[in-house]
């Protein structure tokens, strides 16, 4: 199994219609894809009207080019999701889009939000009717009630954000303007750039590079960025030195391409790869990485190690990653139609194959045993994180402590499930290495049970599910 991260966000923001916003936005969230791949929606607002259409599915078959058309206007956010919270159905779909007696708003959020079921109580308490059961729906009505009080609503914004435990990297859309905020740890990306005089955001770089924007920065820890009538403000109040972003965007989540808090994640994944080389040598005739986050990491290994590097494995592209599968059964009957041995590279070999994580290790065991069968004399495997031992409580579906393979099992017992000859996994001590131009501290809680916030009783949970 493969983990899987929960969404993607992407905004425009103009002072002029633009007949082609919403295509701008489905271009964006293209880019995004890789971040959730059960439902994608697009919002756009025209003269303070604001038009949303959203499904299950991805980007591609949800919108067409008449869609598309149909929905100028000068501000729009889109999103893509994988659902952590909630489950996946069109309700749950996003952005997320409420009227209520100051005006409307629509939200696109990534995160998760682990206080979401006594916020829930706290509004069902006094009449508040819910028509989905993801987190987000929470927070909407959390800022709309803040808003009656409020001058303005990133002011809301502002007041609705300690109440708030978990990870939101967020953008807000009133019929006037275009709101981007990020919790204070800045546990999930946001990055800002620029169209000409227009602003646009989005959750990874490789965003802004496929629709022809120039990054400008990312959204920092704590920040709550307004654009209103073309001016743009910064609120920092809630920004500290206490930040704690997922390490795991640059070693699985994030597209190679993409810059994030000042580092690239293709360079942190070679990184991964070096540090295996010398962390755990081993004889072999060929270096090869599972597609598409190990890639990466093997060319790492194979510099490290100077052991040629190679294809070893085909990926089908039109599968997409296993976590998608919403069942366990589901994920290991998809690696083989996502996933195929290139046997004249590997027959006769002694294999060095480099993936990014263990999780169950269901998977990973498919994949040996494809190799072996294909030739291979011998697997050593080489996993370019730590070992997985705690639960994530911030939107990344790494499951409760019962469920680790590295928890569960012995590393002699693990060798044995998986059939392979080797295997060594990246010292989580060496974690800070692959990181070496970050702007920001990192969270590594799954890998050492130390994160910036959790529940008090330490589980995870849905009360919506």
């Amino acid at each position: 199994m493969a983990l899987k991260e929960e969404c993607g966000v992407f905004g425009y923001y103009s002072t002029e219609d633009r007949p082609n916003i919403a295509k701008t936005v489905y271009y964006g969230l293209f880019a995004l894809q890789h971040r959730g791949q059960e439902a994608c929606g697009i919002a756009v607002n025209k003269d303070r009207i604001t038009t949303c259409k959203k499904d299950l599915g991805l980007v591609a078959d949800v919108f067409s080019d008449a869609d598309l058309s149909a929905m100028p206007g000068s501000i729009s956010l889109g999103h893509v999701r994988y659902s952590t919270v909630g489950s996946n159905t069109r309700e749950n779909a996003q952005p997320l889009f409420v009227s209520y007696v100051k005006g409307t708003l629509a939200i696109a959020h990534n995160g998760t939000i682990f206080n979401a079921d006594e916020l829930r109580r706290e509004l069902e308490s006094e009449g508040a009717l819910f028509h989905s059961t993801n987190d987000t729906e929470i927070i909407a009505y959390l800022i709309a009630k803040a808003r009656i009080n409020c001058p303005s609503v990133e002011e809301a914004v502002a007041q609705v954000m300690p109440k708030l435990r978990g990870s939101y990297s967020m953008l807000v859309m009133s019929p006037t303007k275009l709101i981007a905020v990020r919790d204070p740890f800045g546990i999930r990306p946001l990055c800002m750039g620029r169209i000409g005089e227009d602003y646009v955001f989005a959750s990874e770089t490789c965003a802004l590079d496929t629709v022809g924007a120039d990054f400008v920065r990312d959204v920092k820890p704590g920040e709550i960025i307004t654009l209103h009538h073309g001016k743009f403000t910064s609120d920092e109040r809630a920004c500290t030195c206490n930040t704690g972003a997922c390490i795991f965007e640059h070693i699985y989540f994030a597209r190679p391409d993409s810059i994030i808090d000042g580092q690239s994640v293709n360079e942190s994944r070679v990184l991964t790869g070096k540090l295996l080389a010398k962390q755990h040598p081993v004889d072999a005739d060929l270096v090869i990485g599972v597609p598409d986050s190990g890639l990466s990491s093997a060319i790492g290994y194979s510099m490290g190690s100077g052991i040629p590097f190679g294809l070893g494995l085909v990926k089908n592209r039109y599968i997409g990653r296993t976590f998608i599968q919403p069942s366990q059964s589901q994920r290991e009957r998809s690696v083989a139609l996502k996933l195929n041995v290139l046997k004249s590279n590997v027959a006769g070999k002694r294999v060095i194959m480099v993936d990014d994580s263990i999780v169950r290790g269901t998977t990973i065991a498919n994949i040996v045993r494809l190799l072996k069968k294909a030739g291979a004399t011998e697997v050593h495997v080489r996993i370019a994180s730590p070992k997985f031992l705690y639960p994530c409580y911030f939107g990344t579906d790494v499951p409760d402590s019962d469920q680790l393979a590295c928890r569960k099992y012995t590393d002699e017992e693990l060798l044995k499930k998986i059939d392979a000859d080797s295997l060594g996994f990246l010292d989580v001590d060496t974690l800070d290495q692959i990181v070496p131009n970050a702007q920001v501290k990192f969270c590594k809680g799954c890998f050492t049970g130390n994160y910036p916030d959790c529940p008090a009783e330490g589980k995870k949970k849905n009360m919506f599910e």
